[in-house]
């Protein structure tokens, strides 16, 4: 699943050739998404100016002078930029003409992803009870050590709650427990405040430097401009298991957590 880094990397590949173009049509060959996509999207859109291309959470929002077109990848999904009037490919459904004479190509094998129209996006339902952004100074170790006292459950799946933090998903989850030396088994609420500081710093690290490398390539993760991410090769415990850690040579151990697989190193992380 494209993650906050492959959204961001999306963004900003096709922010520049989006912003200040008007869009000519909307073509939606299939609807059939995890949410419908609306029936009056073309008209909706279609002779509007792309005013902006923000993301919040793993929402992508294309900003029009009235109205936000709201996207979201799903497990496999994703937004690129072709020539309009390329044929289409099995799974590509929606094509968003530009003036230009480029199409912003939506591509969802698994149908999970989401194209929603909103007045006001931050107050979609969707969007209004996010947590902070993880790169933002909202988020910090103080806000999960205190949002965390008196929970049993594990610290994994508590990082991972898109009302503590956005964006922190299995992936950069388990790589930023890994560098802060925390087993993602251990109570989030018997973590102590100076680990969780430690935590929430290479949450901000690691996200950033996966942002700077264009995201991590995971089956068929591409980003806007087609590239894909470069993080993978510098993953530590992400789809390890059963191989020696490269810090100190223990064999990693696979459990699962809240219904994802979680990789972590028994002699590293306490």
């Amino acid at each position: 699943m494209p993650e906050l880094p492959e959204v961001e990397t999306t963004r900003r590949g096709i922010a520049p050739h989006l912003v200040g173009q008007r869009v000519s049509r909307v073509i939606v060959r299939d609807r059939r998404l995890r949410w419908p996509i609306p029936e009056d999207l073309d008209v909706r859109l279609s002779g509007q100016k792309i005013v902006a291309v923000e993301r919040r959470a793993k929402y992508l929002l294309i900003q029009a002078e009235v109205g936000t077109l709201i996207s979201h990848l799903g497990m496999s999904g994703n937004l690129r930029l072709v020539d309009a009037g390329l044929p289409p490919l099995k799974h590509e459904h929606v094509d968003i003409e530009l003036e230009s004479g480029l199409a912003l190509r939506y591509t969802d094998p698994r149908r999970f992803g989401a194209m929603l129209w909103s007045l006001d996006p931050l107050n979609h339902e969707l969007l209004a009870r996010l947590g902070p952004e993880p790169l933002t100074d909202v988020f910090d170790g103080l806000r999960l050590f205190e949002l965390s006292r008196g929970r049993a459950m594990a610290v994994k799946p508590f990082i991972m709650d898109n009302a503590i933090v956005v964006g922190v998903g299995n992936i950069y989850a388990t790589e930023a427990l890994f560098a802060a030396g925390i087993d993602p088994r251990r109570a989030a609420g018997s973590v102590s405040k100076a680990r969780y500081i430690k935590l929430a710093i290479e949450i901000k690290r690691i996200l950033a430097a996966a942002i700077e490398r264009g995201g991590t390539t995971l089956r068929d993760f591409i980003g806007g401009d087609g590239q894909p991410g470069y993080f993978q090769q510098e993953l530590f415990a992400y789809g390890r298991g059963e191989q020696p850690c490269k810090v100190c040579g223990t064999t990693l151990r696979e459990v699962k957590l809240g219904q994802r697989a979680s990789v972590y190193c028994p002699k590293c992380q306490k």
